[in-house]
């Protein structure tokens, strides 16, 4: 699959003042469904910490909805996630390539990791006329995992 940088570049969002890729979008871009994805996440929670993957809040989600044009209130049965989305940091994008091992997901990997440098640099082009206000990221402990913030979300 030939995904070319401003398709890549399209479906790279700013949360928490981190740039990230949804897991429905790399799924598709890896030519394998969200469940695998997320699946292969929760079965290596030592290779994911929260600063490579983490899962959005029902807040974030609305908000992105509303952004990316998804947000349809009149959607039938089945038009809805269960659970909110997983995100991927650029590192967590690496090595959720590492973790599926296909050569699909390696060649995916390498344009995603392009699309985040292209990003980068226009970003840092724009820096000193842009003013972003994003709320402060929570912070998390060195070697934290998705399985961890889990349990605090809970409480």
């Amino acid at each position: 699959m030939e995904s070319s940088l401003n398709h890549i570049e399209n479906r790279i969002y700013s949360i928490r003042g981190v740039q990230v890729m949804l897991d429905n979008d790399l799924a598709e871009l890896y030519q394998t469904e969200t469940k695998y994805i997320n699946r292969a996440v929760h079965r290596n929670p030592g290779r994911f910490p929260l600063a490579f993957a983490y899962q959005l809040t029902q807040e974030e989600w609305a908000a992105l909805r509303f952004q990316i044009g998804t947000l349809n209130e009149k959607a039938g049965r089945g038009q809805h996630r269960k659970y909110m989305p997983y995100v991927f940091t650029e590192q967590g994008v690496a090595m959720l390539s590492a973790v599926l091992n296909t050569e699909i997901a390696i060649q995916v990997s390498i344009q995603i990791m392009q699309a985040f440098v292209a990003m980068r640099k226009t970003m840092g082009q724009q820096a000193n006329s842009v003013l972003v206000v994003e709320r402060p990221a929570p912070t998390f402990s060195v070697g934290e995992t998705i399985n961890d913030w889990a349990v605090y979300s809970l409480q």
